[in-house]
């Protein structure tokens, strides 16, 4: 699995803890020091299932500054896309990356409720 935090996020680092401590192995990658590329971004929403505007870090400081919570509704999924990708702290965070699935921010009853699915199969 790839882990994709910013290590200074209070968030990421409870993420973390309860990856440590279920013994999951992870790779770890900064979100700020190296950004989730528009390729990856394009493969992880289409594999998560979920709506891209589970991917914007709402709460950062960037995705007030540029207006976003306006422009938004106006840009297509491609302009979300391509803007996501100019900088890793537009990216809701932690990001978990697994065979067949992808997570965006730490819910720890989603989390579990997704290992459990896959160490079934």
């Amino acid at each position: 699995m790839l882990f994709i935090c910013y290590p200074r996020c209070g968030t990421c680092k409870k993420a973390r803890a309860w990856l440590d401590e279920n013994g999951i192995a992870y790779d770890i990658r900064d979100i700020k020091e190296d950004r989730p590329t528009l390729e990856e971004l394009r493969e992880w929403y289409k594999l998560s299932g979920a709506p891209l505007k589970s991917f914007w870090n709402t709460s950062g400081i960037q995705y007030r500054q540029l207006g976003l919570k306006d422009k938004l509704p106006g840009m297509s999924e491609e302009e979300q896309l391509e803007l996501l990708s100019t900088d890793g702290m537009l990216v809701k965070r932690p990001v978990l990356v697994g065979d067949g699935f992808v997570l965006t921010g730490f819910k720890q009853a989603s989390w579990e409720s997704v290992m459990d699915k896959t160490s079934q199969s």
